[in-house]
């Protein structure tokens, strides 16, 4: 399996697969390069993804270092490792934070970057609903349970067939005897507080995309990427692509028509 070492000693894990423009897929808070299982088949890039610290088949590490700027410097530690100057980056969630994070402080090794569903603020109710999950295996047994359940349960997402449901939690979750653990370090939790501290302004970290192809995608029933948020992003980059998946929530599996259109134009900026 391909593996590097961090600066601080950690073992990280990561997928290269592909070939032509190097893109690096940034995951959700608490997921890993199965993200993109839907997208990869898609995508006519050289797709290398990620594991971060703590998650997917990655060591865990100290708990203080699951932090943006520790993985966004981990980022920086993948492309010296494969001897990239520069990648585009389609970030997930937390993926997108670091990307912006990268454009900020290291804005000449990114190429372009797409954001799924987040952006520069967090919507205080999406969060809450993070936090309240974290760090904890979920109450069903079996991946066919957690299935049934996000099928009767997840209002923001219409449409979703079973067999994507089951892909989803088979991703995410371990089967075993005693029910589903989750595929990450629960200590991840300690780093989100209550959720009702204050974020940080991060605009001008997204204000450092600018000279970047941006594309950004919303679901359309995000609870985590606001109507307002979403405005002002297009209003501060009027050049970049946005559009909003329907019947999709936080996040979109990123192979819907109008996702899949949007990347392939923003792809077609850089070739």
């Amino acid at each position: 399996m391909p593996d590097f070492i961090a600066s601080d000693g950690t073992r990280l894990h990561y997928d290269d697969t592909g070939t032509g423009l190097p893109v690096l897929a940034l995951a959700g808070l608490t997921r890993n390069g199965a993200d993109f299982d839907h997208v990869a088949p898609h995508l006519a890039c050289r797709l290398i993804r990620l594991d971060y610290r703590g998650r997917g088949r990655s060591d865990w590490a100290d708990p203080a270092t699951y932090t943006v700027p520790v993985e966004a410097q981990d980022a920086l530690a993948l492309l010296d490792h494969l001897g990239l100057d520069r990648v585009a980056i389609l970030g997930t969630s937390r993926g997108g934070l670091i990307g912006m994070m990268l454009a900020a402080t290291a804005h000449d090794r990114l190429s372009g970057l797409a954001l799924n569903d987040i952006g520069p603020v967090i919507d205080p109710h999406g969060l809450a609903v993070i936090t309240g999950y974290v760090g904890r295996n979920p109450a069903q047994k079996t991946h066919a349970d957690a299935a049934a359940f996000r099928a009767a349960h997840w209002a923001a997402f219409k449409g979703v067939p079973m067999d994507r449901w089951l892909a989803e939690v088979a991703q995410h979750y371990d089967q075993t005897a005693e029910g589903l653990v989750i595929r990450y370090d629960p200590a991840l939790a300690q780093t989100l507080g209550d959720g009702k501290t204050g974020m940080p302004d991060l605009w001008p970290i997204y204000d450092a995309t600018a000279g970047l192809p941006l594309a950004a995608i919303r679901g359309a029933n995000s609870d985590l990427l606001s109507v307002a948020t979403w405005e002002e992003m297009q209003r501060r980059r009027p050049d970049g692509i946005f559009t909003t998946v329907p019947d999709r929530g936080h996040v979109p599996f990123l192979d819907e028509p109008a996702a899949l259109d949007a990347l392939h134009r923003w792809l077609g900026q850089m070739a």
